[in-house]
């Protein structure tokens, strides 16, 4: 069993900066990929980013290009998310996932077998 837990969530304002914290711990057999998706009442969840733990290879979504950049930690299976001019957009539970074995992808979210509980972000204008 493997439990993430996020940090770092908070209120902010347009244009602030916030870094998110992601650590998996438990029986952790491997780590192929780690993601953020994020979620508002009502709509589906949405991918952040992702990376491929090894090839220490990110990816994001058209909507957070050149403001979001997701990195690993000094530590095994952990990982961050620094989130800069922040939009009242962003405004979302963001949570965390892991991937255990083989994947090409990395914006589904039925692919990850692990997730956080969430961590609020909100950004007022």
């Amino acid at each position: 069993q493997v439990q993430l837990v996020e940090s770092g969530g908070g209120l902010v304002q347009t244009g602030d900066s916030l870094r998110l914290s992601c650590a998996a711990s438990g029986h952790i057999i491997n780590t192929y990929a780690m993601a953020w998706f994020r979620q508002v009442p009502g709509k589906e969840r949405e991918f952040v980013g992702g990376i491929f733990w090894d090839l220490n290879k990110a990816y994001y979504a058209d909507s957070v290009k050149g403001r979001f950049t997701i990195s690993r930690g000094d530590s095994e299976n952990t990982v961050f998310l620094q989130m800069n001019s922040l939009k009242p957009e962003d405004t979302a539970v963001y949570y965390c996932a892991l991937r255990i074995d083989y994947t090409q992808l990395l914006n589904d979210h039925r692919v990850y077998n692990s997730w956080g509980q969430g961590t609020q972000v909100t950004v007022s204008s």
